[in-house]
């Protein structure tokens, strides 16, 4: 999701880069490259167990896989059941989410190669180890239903997946609204594959767009986008089921990352004169250990996720029809 505020829509995104010291750093530091996409809007990426990928969601309904340079992207899975591609193809169109689907948070649960995904309008979905569509496996939680699946995060340690539910009010296509009255009717949910049910952990959130979980599984992060702001949600210890505020951030927060080392990529839009997308690193405590600026190389007006994989990050936003790449 993206926060849309004086008619330009605002997210985060993923970042990598090789640090010597914890100041700010201009992206100018890295190279920088787009690969080609079917349709705009790469909102979060996921790589498989054999390190392919990426995987990305766009805005025409379909999840896509990168087959290198030769190949680029091709279809993976969708999640609307009754998805027509000669309708949806290449739409950037909210207003069809609820036709062609809108994947927003995508995470794979590596031992099972099962690809997790928060659709807009579709819920909560899986698609199996070949691909193709996806299974719906929750719609609601406490009889509340979903109206704006966003941030996804799957634990490997414990097969949970943990997402949000931007809003209990507004939908995809009335983001606008959910920022100009302040909504804080999101939520934080837990699916449990063994016995299929959603718990909601924390609820009163104002536009949460992303979760992250620990190394350890003890505790997971959790953006919102609307007050700009990070909390820690305790899941073991003497802290267990509360939550606390971690930071809170100039600017438009959206999709967080955990990275191989255990801190976390946040993504977020500044509003200056234009824009000013930002990658912000930051540790467990809260702590700001790094800050990347990506524009105006990175040629959109919006950042939803950095993701660092492997020597790169990779950047997401609503617009571009590329994915961005930087590497050291």
């Amino acid at each position: 999701m993206a926060i849309i505020r004086n008619s330009k829509t605002i997210a985060v995104l993923p970042v990598f880069i090789l640090y010597i010291s914890f100041s700010s750093t201009l992206v100018s530091a890295v190279s920088f490259k787009k690969l080609p996409l079917p349709a705009p809007g790469p909102e979060s990426y996921a790589f498989d167990s054999a390190c392919h990928g990426p995987y990305t969601g766009i805005a025409d309904g379909r999840i896509v896989k990168y087959r290198g340079p030769k190949t680029g992207f091709v279809d993976y899975g969708f999640t609307a059941p009754n998805r027509s591609k000669q309708f949806c193809d290449g739409t950037n169109n909210t207003d069809l989410a609820p036709i062609c689907g809108r994947p927003l948070g995508l995470g794979f649960y590596l031992p099972k190669k099962e690809l997790y995904i928060a659709d807009a309008s579709y819920g909560l979905m899986v698609i199996g180890p070949n691909g193709g569509a996806a299974t719906q496996l929750a719609t609601g939680a406490e009889g509340v239903p979903f109206r704006l699946p966003d941030g996804l995060e799957v634990d490997q340690l414990t097969g949970f997946v943990y997402f949000t539910d931007a809003s209990a009010v507004y939908n995809l296509s009335q983001v606008n609204q959910l920022v100009s009255n302040h909504d804080a009717t999101g939520r934080l949910l837990r699916y449990d594959p063994k016995t299929k049910q959603v718990t909601v952990l924390l609820e009163g959130l104002s536009g949460p767009s992303g979760v992250a979980a620990s190394k350890d599984s003890s505790y997971l992060i959790v953006v919102e986008s609307v007050s700009s702001r990070i909390q820690k949600y305790w899941l073991k210890g003497p802290k267990a089921n509360t939550a606390e505020v971690l930071l809170n951030l100039t600017g438009s927060p959206d999709k967080i990352k955990r990275t191989a080392r255990g801190d976390f990529w946040v993504a977020v839009t500044v509003q200056t004169p234009t824009h000013a997308l930002k990658g912000v690193r930051i540790n467990e405590a809260g702590t700001i250990l790094e800050t990347l600026t990506f524009s105006p190389k990175y040629d959109t007006s919006l950042i939803v996720e950095v993701n660092e994989y492997k020597g790169a990050l990779y950047l997401g936003s609503l617009y571009p029809n590329f994915v961005g790449v930087y590497r050291p």
